[in-house]
């Protein structure tokens, strides 16, 4: 088959200031994308800040000239929520983690942090690993990198009562973590260079003021963003060091590899992957290997809990477990996720290789991240951590990332109550036919803007991110490069149309029906 042509950037109407630098050496700099002229949520939105981005906005003039960038101002915003979101656990902080059992629910302020810094031994002092820890589980059940963020942070605690600890060892964590949030935000915002505004999508997400610190996920899924921005400046080492830090935090990194292989097997680019999954491979052995000889029971933990933990909150099979009345031994849960993670794959990979474009990496991303969320055992709140920012990547339309905030706030606040339901002797909370109607709302929710990626991964005139010519602003080396292998016909475009500017084809995203100066008719 012969290649198809290349794809390359073209730039929309002027929405903004120029972004630095340009595209490539000479060339002019692409213009910052205003999501008020292109969004009518973000338009509606933006009346309460004076509207939307006009003619007399003058970034760069008067007495603040080039302090307030769309990059400073997201992680400023960040910071924001994530405050507000400590405030949000107050309740908890001051008395409801150490007081009742239910309170702490039925203020929607738990967090796993407090609670594990006794119960997983760092209080006495244990070492993650090697020391074993009283209780059903003998030795910590989280990934390598994750425990020695946790250990780090128990350094920093200082000493007095219990209790005091314990609120001091959270305010460290969340301390730390809102670095990770600070990071987060930042990395999404620079990682398509003409749109930094898409990371106020991260900066402002309600899910992650609430739950960032329920657990320590926040860290892998900063340490994935900063990945994901790597391999979008083309450094496939980087890219794949970082994402093996996130892999030793956290598992569901992995998943990343699948949709990058296909990708870089459609557009031929095998040297950089092999770059990125040795950068990976390397950085986690670094990690983990390690604890793997000097305390081999304590690093096979995780994997071990991960195997053998029981069907549980969140997740598919609780609900069909719970409406059935027949329970699902973890074996047969863990058979049954794999099997439809598959067959997810599998489709992936069909729509990576057959689709008339080549889709972009986030596209990808997020829908295998979002499989793994849907078919998983078990879905913590914080889980929804993994998928903010491959969803504002891949689709960073406001109306549809709100729609699926509103459901995962509204699974937030379910699982809670209904926790604070089967906790009290009173019941007074949300029972179990309203939980699994919060479970059916998360899963709607999520496969709901699964459905939109995936239509415009079929229909790219549909994609917000490719409607001004873009082809993959976060694909890095696959960024209008030519495929080498695709299937099916819908795969094999026209040839481009002959232009004096040279045998590079430029497609304008968007337009049916019109040709943009030297290239393909858009599609």
């Amino acid at each position: 088959m012969s290649p198809m042509p290349s794809l390359k950037k073209t730039s929309g109407p002027l929405d903004g200031p120029a972004a630095p630098g340009g595209t490539r050496e000479g060339t002019p700099p692409d213009p910052v994308v205003a999501p008020t002229r292109r969004d009518e949520v973000a338009a509606a939105g933006s009346e309460l800040i004076g509207g939307r981005y006009g003619r007399r906005a003058l970034p760069g003039s008067g007495p603040f000239a080039g302090q307030f960038t769309p990059v400073r101002v997201i992680a400023l915003v960040a910071i924001g929520m994530f405050a507000l979101g400590m405030v949000q656990k107050l309740p908890c902080y001051n008395w409801a983690w150490f007081q009742g059992l239910t309170s702490q629910y039925t203020h929607a302020c738990y967090s796993d942090v407090p609670h594990l810094f006794a119960g997983r031994g760092f209080a006495d002092g244990l070492v993650p690993y090697f020391d074993r820890i009283p209780g059903d589980i003998p030795f910590l059940e989280y990934p390598v990198l994750t425990g020695l963020f946790m250990e780090i942070a128990s350094w920093l605690t200082p000493g007095g009562a219990l209790q005091a600890r314990e609120q001091a060892y959270w305010l460290v964590n969340a301390g730390l973590l809102m670095v990770c949030a600070a990071v987060l935000a930042v990395c999404v915002a620079r990682t398509h260079r003409n749109r930094p505004w898409d990371g106020l999508l991260v900066a402002l997400a309600p899910s992650v003021a609430l739950t960032a610190t329920i657990n320590w996920d926040l860290l892998a899924v900063a340490l994935t963003a900063a990945a994901i921005l790597l391999w979008a400046r083309s450094r496939p080492l980087a890219a794949g060091a970082l994402l093996g830090l996130a892999v030793a935090a956290k598992f569901y990194p992995l998943l990343l590899l699948w949709p990058l292989l296909l990708l870089c097997w459609r557009a031929g680019r095998w040297r950089e992957f092999g770059t990125a999954l040795a950068g990976g491979v390397t950085a986690w052995l670094v990690v983990n290997l390690p604890v793997m000889i000097l305390a081999p029971q304590g690093w096979k933990q995780f994997y071990l809990f991960s195997r053998d933990r029981n069907v549980d909150f969140g997740s598919v099979w609780l609900l069909v477990s719970q409406r059935t009345g027949q329970a699902i031994a973890p074996e047969r849960a863990n058979l049954y996720a794999l099997l439809l993670l598959a067959l997810a794959a599998g489709g992936i990979a069909w729509l990576a290789l057959a689709a008339p474009r080549r889709p972009r990496l986030a596209q990808l991303a997020f829908l295998i991240v979002a499989a793994f969320v849907v078919t998983n055992k078990v879905y913590s709140p914080q889980y929804v951590l993994w998928l903010v920012p491959l969803a504002v990547l891949a689709r960073p339309r406001w109306r549809d990332f709100l729609i699926w905030q509103g459901c995962e706030v509204l699974y937030f606040l379910g699982i809670w109550m209904h926790l604070a339901f089967t906790g009290s002797g009173n019941k007074q909370g949300l029972p179990t036919d309203g939980y699994h109607f919060a479970i059916v709302l998360h899963l709607a929710g999520t496969l709901y803007l699964c459905a939109v990626v995936v239509r415009d991964a079929l229909a790219p005139e549909k994609d917000p991110v490719r409607k001004d010519g873009s082809d993959d602003p976060s694909g890095g080396v696959l960024d209008g490069a030519p495929d080498v292998f695709a299937i099916g016909r819908e795969a094999r475009p026209p040839a481009p149309l002959p232009s004096p500017a040279g045998p590079e084809a430029r497609v304008t995203w968007g337009t049916p029906g019109a040709a943009a100066p030297g290239g393909d008719r858009a599609t």
